[in-house]
């Protein structure tokens, strides 16, 4: 069963999620923005090794500590890596005070009724059992949404809540993500259907059952305050969705009670080629952004 105290640290304890789980499809994307080219590395090995150093870096700098960074969501093979000899989610929780999540899906099916669905997870058992004995706390799936079609978003949440079910029953904390994509051509419409789906899910949840949602910033401000106020709802967080930091915090900050969980845009401003102190400096100015349109709302 997840840490109790872990679990408290995640509902209620001020700050925002760090995402660092860019997956094999997304990781040279990630690994260019840090200034290192495909033609650097030859091999998958080779550039999961450099993205893994380049976690490893986050992971150790003065700025990622539970104080403002709450928890972080792993890719795969950042959860069975090590961090200066420890198991990953350790380290970060014995030596950091960050709570560990871990990323358990395996990308996306083609797009039918305006949505993207998940693959199947075929080994999804072995991953939860592996995650906890690692000792993370949760898990994390991503569906994208594009249309506002009514038969597409229901079958995203139901997919969503019943791979929830199956992580739930290993004592974890699942975070549902159903992404409305900030490109969809009516992004408020899609919202407005995914609250209702969202909803009518969490309220057919067992009593005892609470999961964590993961959504894009909404097009009106506080319209996810239902979900936020549900019983069955540890926490909402939001996705940064392809918007870059600034625009991101600007849009987090008009929304109480939902924080940051961010990737590209905690990363964006770091770089192979800096210096420790100008690495250090640069998540540091990021981490202070993203923690304050988290707690400081308008």
């Amino acid at each position: 069963m997840a840490d109790a105290k872990m679990i408290a640290q995640v509902k209620d304890q001020p700050g925002f999620i760090a995402a660092l789980d860019q997956s094999g499809g997304s990781t040279p994307g990630a690994l260019k923005l840090y200034g290192i080219s495909e033609s650097a590395y030859r091999s998958q090995a080779e550039m999961f090794r450099l993205m893994h150093n380049m976690r490893t870096r986050v992971i150790t700098a003065p700025a990622f500590s539970g104080d403002k960074v709450i928890a972080t969501i792993l890719f795969e093979q950042t959860m069975d890596g090590e961090v200066k000899g420890r198991p990953v989610p350790s380290y970060l929780w014995e030596e950091r005070g960050v709570v560990p999540f871990v990323k358990v899906d395996k990308g996306l099916e083609t797009e039918a009724d305006g949505v993207n669905l998940m693959r199947p997870m075929p080994d999804l058992n072995a991953l939860l059992d592996r995650a906890v004995r690692l000792g993370v706390v949760g898990t994390k799936m991503r569906s994208t949404i594009r249309l506002a079609d009514q038969a597409g978003i229901a079958a995203v949440a139901r997919q969503q809540f019943e791979v929830g079910e199956r992580i739930a029953a290993h004592g974890l904390l699942p975070i549902l993500e159903p992404e409305v994509l900030i490109n969809s051509p009516d992004k408020a419409g899609a919202e407005s259907l995914l609250l209702d789906e969202l909803k009518r899910g969490l309220d057919a949840l067992p009593e005892e059952r609470q999961v964590m949602l993961k959504l894009s910033i909404p097009e009106q401000p506080d319209f996810y305050l239902p979900l936020i106020e549900h019983p069955r709802v540890a926490r909402v967080v939001a996705l940064s969705g392809g918007y870059d930091r600034h625009t991101a915090c600007g849009n987090l900050v008009r929304n109480h009670g939902l924080i940051g969980s961010f990737s590209r845009a905690l990363l964006e401003d770091l770089r192979f080629q800096m210096s420790d102190d100008e690495f250090n400096a640069a998540l540091g100015a990021a981490t202070e952004e993203i923690y304050g349109a988290s707690v400081d709302k308008r």
